[in-house]
């Protein structure tokens, strides 16, 4: 049996030693807990917040994650290909995602404030209307990414093949023209 939490603090819980249980988290709170390596697997967060939490390496097989605020998260070595994609929504404050994974998920007009992203996945992702505000790239991987109407322009440490990508109405500042240039090897001043 589904068991239901609703609009429940939980601080600064140690979940590497016991999973969350299993179910459903509506408008739930999670302050500096550690989920560092837990299976997060067929849990559904909704309106849910996350701060100063360690997700990173958890698995999240069939989770659901539907309008979920990450703010101030260690969230490394994460497969969000493996969540749920019906309704998938979040936005992401000052988290470091390095070595996640987005492949094929739709995203649209998700937000990235403060981020790093190093080595990241974004192959065959939707990302229209996403913002990257401030955000370290360093590594990324955009293959087939539709970027269309993105917003790059405080992003810094890409590349992104304008060929092998949906680039349209994608905003970008003159200093990431060397990334959308890169595969010419042409020194741009």
């Amino acid at each position: 049996m589904e068991k239901y939490f609703i609009d429940t603090t939980y601080k600064n819980v140690d979940y590497t030693l016991s999973a969350p249980a299993f179910g459903e988290y509506e408008g739930c709170t999670f302050q500096n807990c550690n989920f560092s390596n837990s299976n997060l697997g067929k849990i559904s967060f909704i309106d849910c917040v996350f701060n100063h939490c360690n997700i990173s390496n958890a698995q999240l097989a069939e989770a659901i994650i539907r309008d979920v605020q990450f703010n101030h998260c260690k969230m490394m070595g994460l497969h969000f290909e493996t969540c749920s994609d019906f309704l998938f929504s979040a936005s992401f404050t000052q988290c470091t995602l390095n070595l996640s994974s987005f492949y094929k998920l739709k995203m649209k007009n998700t937000v990235f404030n403060d981020c790093t992203l190093h080595e990241i996945d974004f192959t065959d992702t939707d990302l229209t209307g996403a913002s990257f505000t401030n955000c370290d790239l360093k590594g990324a991987t955009f293959d087939n990414t539709l970027l269309e109407k993105a917003d790059l322009s405080t992003a810094y440490n890409y590349i992104i093949d304008p060929d092998r990508n949906k680039i349209k109405k994608a905003k970008f500042s003159k200093d990431g023209l060397p990334g959308l240039l890169m595969k010419y090897n042409i020194v741009v001043r």
